[in-house]
């Protein structure tokens, strides 16, 4: 292994020979006249532990060469230690400024210099070797953090798809309520910072959007896969599930982060609510609603209005995009329908995109 380096940057050679001698034993001593040098040494070598750094000198002066060591990030790397003489006053507040270990005066003791720079070494490389250790930590807890994230994203997706499987569905309607809630709550985080949505927040409610069906498991077949329009005794039936998600959701609430199990509980119990009470199981109104739950309604809506149903065929894009924005489909704030205005050529585009590579 290569011995460690100390680079010696003073003009007086009498200094650099005293200095060199006080650390000759341990390390590998380069040296340097002015700062010139001393730039060139720390561009050709790149084990160096310590700089014992003279101020006032031809060419460059010490200021210049931290200048130097700023400009291409080294003063957290290497410690300087700033050697000044005793008529330079203000030297030690600038040199602080800028990070320098420690400064010392001119006559200098060669043990005191020798006991400072040592400890200042070994601080230095101790801090780095934290800041590797946390780096490294950091790094597993992150692949750590993903596969647990990928991992329940599976579940999410396959219990979801369960739903859509008992329910005769295509398969995409989990997935393409998901593009279009994290579209929509992009567009909300941009526009409309007064809900403080994080990009954080918005992964977690677009996951949490598949989940919002999850109730229908609890539906009777035969209202579930009625091939026609349901009544009114069946409808109240059907609009359980929203309750029954609830019920669903709190079978695993163990070991989910309160944050994301509230989304997951809110998008599955108020995503049929409208903005004036006429909607199910709560009849919330206005900001009543949660805003992840508003997000996921419209969302929904579109999808089953742009989907055929075995009562119905699909609606063109314009169409079902002018029946939400007229109120035909329910009541939306005028948030959540400025975000769908914004999203339009996006939900267009994501829905003919997935049917160019669905096949039957």
């Amino acid at each position: 292994m290569d011995k460690e380096q100390i680079l010696i940057v003073d003009d007086e050679e009498i200094n650099r020979v005293i200095l060199s001698g006080v650390f000759s034993d341990e390390y590998d001593i380069l040296e340097a006249a002015n700062g010139h040098e001393a730039t060139t040494q720390l561009e050709g070598n790149h084990n160096i532990v310590l700089i014992l750094l003279d101020v006032v000198m031809p060419e460059m002066n010490g200021f210049g060469v931290l200048e130097y060591m700023k400009e291409h990030g080294l003063l957290d790397k290497i410690p300087v230690i700033l050697i000044t003489g005793e008529t330079i006053i203000d030297s030690d507040d600038q040199a602080y400024a800028f990070g320098v270990a420690d400064v010392m005066h001119k006559p200098f003791y060669p043990h005191i210099v020798k006991r400072r720079g040592k400890n200042i070494i070994e601080l230095y490389q101790n801090k780095q070797y934290m800041q590797k250790q946390l780096k490294e930590q950091e790094t597993e807890i992150r692949e750590q953090e993903k596969k647990i994230r990928q991992s329940n994203e599976f579940m999410i997706d396959a219990l979801s798809s369960v739903v859509e499987f008992r329910s005769l569905e295509t398969g995409e309607h989990i997935r393409r309520i998901k593009y279009f809630t994290r579209i929509m709550l992009k567009y909300l985080m941009k526009y409309f910072p007064k809900y403080g949505l994080t990009p954080a927040q918005v992964d977690e409610i677009a996951r949490a959007s598949a989940l919002h069906d999850i109730g229908k498991i609890g539906i009777p077949d035969a209202i579930l896969l009625k091939p026609e329009r349901l009544t009114p005794e069946e409808f109240e039936v059907m609009k359980t599930h929203t309750t029954i998600g609830c019920d669903v959701l709190e079978k695993f609430r163990e070991g989910q982060s309160g944050e994301f199990y509230q989304y997951c509980y809110d998008i599955c119990r108020y995503h049929h609510e409208r903005w004036d009470g006429n909607g199910y199981p709560d009849h919330l109104a206005g900001e009543e609603i949660p805003i992840s739950a508003h997000i996921v309604a419209i969302a929904d809506v579109y999808d089953a209005l742009v989907s055929p149903r075995v009562y119905k065929s699909a609606y063109a894009n314009k169409i079902a995009y002018d029946m939400i924005m007229s109120g035909e489909c329910g009541q939306f704030s005028p948030d959540v329908l400025e975000c769908f205005a914004l999203a339009k050529e996006d939900f267009f585009n994501i829905v003919e995109v997935i049917k160019m590579f669905t096949f039957s």
